[in-house]
């Protein structure tokens, strides 16, 4: 495993963490005794950051993770994030009275005094223009509540608007092979901020795992078979807002690059580490095997100029259509 910095915290977070919506909820059943294991198995291999959100699986997740730090000794950090909770999930709902609750919520599912960086949860964009909601959150790490705190983004826009705040550590933000307009703009101004980058659905819901196919079922209660036009929630969050034909036919284009040895999924997420800006992918996991997979990947060598060059041309031709201009 390897390490990075995690925007001025003093962190060294690893390339690879572990997101923990799938153990949550929306991704289909979930086992918590498998859900555990995937768990202990991440901090054998060297995690030592977990993403949650009071909202998978309702705290769910929150409260796994708080199983997590009394079963194990070891040291790590837990980011969660707030603000999905609210019904209807508006602007105006972003207050200190809602936010302070949220966060008494969230200290009692991780069972601590103080949360390591919380988010906020992809808001509504004009919150990103209410300095009060920041002021809130700084009042929050002075009251020894938060120790950091930074957002989760849906849209580039967004993620610039949010570091102007000088209190923003970190922003989460989908980048994957699918979701490339990150590195355009913001990952620069993130580094000359220094404002640590979370990769969020770095396997685009699985289509980088090179597992689906056409024939692929999803439960019901899966996210992936109800919002792929965004009923539930933004639609980007589903496939990276790619069409899932258009996605599998694109994931057929990279097979060949992949080299031996390799899977596409440990590809996919060295492709990401390629960007000195991101602090790490964070790829879920509900088994042990998926996890070691997911892991791997920190250790391999970097992708060539002519690999990266060949992937950009597969997003041109397949994905950047559909989704550059959305997000």
């Amino acid at each position: 495993m390897h390490y990075r910095e995690l925007g001025r915290t003093g962190w060294k977070v690893s390339t690879i963490s572990f997101g923990a919506w799938a153990i949550g909820g929306t991704w289909g059943q979930v086992n918590d005794g498998e859900s555990m294991a995937a768990l202990h198995r991440a901090l054998d291999l060297g995690v030592n950051f977990f993403d949650t959100a009071d909202v998978y699986g309702d705290g769910h997740s929150e409260r796994l993770i708080a199983r997590l730090r009394k079963e194990r000794s070891e040291t790590f950090y837990v980011a969660t994030k707030a603000g999905r909770r609210l019904s209807p999930h508006a602007a105006e709902g972003y207050n200190r009275e809602n936010l302070t609750a949220f966060v008494e919520r969230s200290l009692r599912n991780l069972g601590t005094d103080a949360l390591d960086l919380l988010q906020l949860h992809c808001p509504p964009t004009p919150v990103y223009y209410m300095p009060e909601v920041f002021g809130v959150l700084d009042d929050l790490v002075r009251a020894g509540k938060l120790r950091h705190y930074g957002v989760s983004v849906e849209k580039v826009e967004e993620a610039l608007k949010a570091i102007d705040f000088p209190g923003v550590q970190s922003v989460q933000i989908i980048y994957n092979i699918f979701r490339q307009r990150p590195a355009e703009l913001l990952f620069r101004e993130a580094l000359a901020r220094r404002v640590g980058i979370l990769a969020r659905l770095p396997l685009s819901s699985g289509l980088l795992s090179g597992g689906l196919t056409r024939q692929t079922q999803f439960a019901a209660d899966d996210h992936r078979s109800f919002n792929r036009e965004g009923a539930a929630f933004d639609k980007g969050e589903t496939f990276s807002g790619l069409d899932y034909a258009s996605g599998l036919e694109a994931v057929e284009a990279l097979r060949p690059l992949v080299p031996a040895g390799q899977t596409l999924a440990q590809f996919a997420l060295r492709w990401i580490l390629m960007q000195e800006a991101v602090t790490c992918a964070i790829p879920g996991g509900r088994k042990p095997a998926q996890v070691e997979e997911n892991m791997n990947a920190a250790d391999l060598p970097a992708l060539s100029a002519e690999t990266m060059r060949a992937v950009n041309a597969i997003y041109e031709k397949h994905a950047k259509a559909q989704v550059h201009h959305r997000w």
